[in-house]
């Protein structure tokens, strides 16, 4: 497996609407063991192909494999291919940070439940229902397949001070 390069705001790539994913072969297996890795190895707890630079609605979640005092969860990473949120409910707000937005966090509305239907790598599809974390992750991820990163959803005055001083970072 690769850990590939997680691209970072105001990286022009990240507001991209992608394409579905349309064969079901080796390649895409690869290229999610390849996300997979890069979000363990970034400590995080979701990934969006938009975030490495790869044009397909896939994303890799994984809420439980933090590691806490007690117990040191297996890794398991569900893939979504082509994921459409079909219900939603419970709106909340929740403080989200994002690989591609490194140091900042900020609280974002969201559904606390969702059902989600999606292909898995072997094509079949597939419907599940989510909450809490795992709900949020999932949302978090589907916006970065439309282009839409957490910042989008903030506050403009806030939104505009983190974008200016990632801006700065990113010209240093």
């Amino acid at each position: 497996m690769t850990v590939l390069k997680v691209l970072t705001y105001p990286d022009p790539f990240l507001k991209t609407v992608v394409q579905p994913v349309v064969e079901f072969d080796q390649q895409l297996k690869k290229i999610a063991d390849d996300m997979a890795e890069t979000m363990y190895e970034s400590n995080g707890i979701g990934l969006a192909a938009t975030q490495v630079g790869i044009d397909m609605q896939m994303v890799v979640i994984d809420v439980l494999h933090k590691k806490d005092d007690e117990v040191d969860y297996e890794k398991k990473p569900l893939v979504m291919i082509n994921p459409v949120i079909i219900e939603k409910t419970d709106k909340l707000f929740f403080e989200e940070g994002c690989l591609s937005v490194p140091d900042y966090r900020a609280e974002v509305e969201r559904y606390g439940e969702i059902k989600v239907r999606y292909n898995q790598l072997d094509g079949s599809e597939i419907t599940t229902e989510a909450d809490g974390l795992f709900a949020i992750c999932i949302q978090h991820e589907l916006d970065h397949l439309k282009g839409i990163l957490f910042i989008d959803k903030i506050p403009l005055l806030k939104r505009k001070m983190i974008q200016k001083k990632l801006k700065k970072q990113a010209a240093q």
